[in-house]
């Protein structure tokens, strides 16, 4: 399992193409030539990329959802949309279509942070003013979704958190 961490200023070129900066690439070693995928991330207007194992397993989850329920076919069509391969050229660079640095409002200047399972890729001033605005109320937010994390040892059932189960 991949567990991606860290968060790396670096530029993208006149052509949108972008540096792997060398911690990722460390931390990527092992699946470097099998590829990635980027997409547009769901709740901000920044994008996500995917070691092509990581997109694998989580499609496989969107992949459960029944395909005769019409609002699992909007979400299929939406979680898909925007979707594109992504290889890195020998000097370790991708690059990201327009449409993409569109939706992200990338210019020039990005920062990427490791997530887990992917990589988000952020305009900086973006980023900058998502984690300036997400300091106002963090702890808070970790305790509702941290604070019952113990819960399964517990006899207190554990609460969904919002993480809703596919049926």
């Amino acid at each position: 399992m991949i567990n991606l961490f860290g968060v790396h200023e670096c530029s993208a070129d006149a052509k949108g193409r972008i540096l792997l900066p060398l911690p990722f690439k460390k931390q990527l070693n092992e699946v470097l030539n099998n590829g990635f995928i980027i997409k547009p991330s769901i709740f901000t207007k920044s994008l996500e990329l995917f070691p092509i194992k990581s997109w694998h397993d989580l499609s496989g989850e969107v992949n459960k959802l029944n395909r005769f329920v019409r609002e699992n076919m909007d979400f299929i069509r939406m979680f898909n949309y925007g979707v594109k391969n992504v290889e890195l050229d020998s000097n370790a660079r991708f690059l990201i279509m327009k449409d993409l640095l569109d939706h992200a409002g990338i210019k020039k200047d990005v920062v990427m942070a490791g997530a887990y399972d992917r990589i988000e890729i952020w305009d900086k001033k973006a980023y900058q003013k998502a984690i300036k605005d997400g300091r106002e109320g963090f702890e808070a937010l970790t305790e509702r979704v941290m604070g019952n994390i113990n819960a399964a040892s517990s006899s207190e059932p554990p609460k969904n958190n919002g993480r809703n189960h596919v049926n």
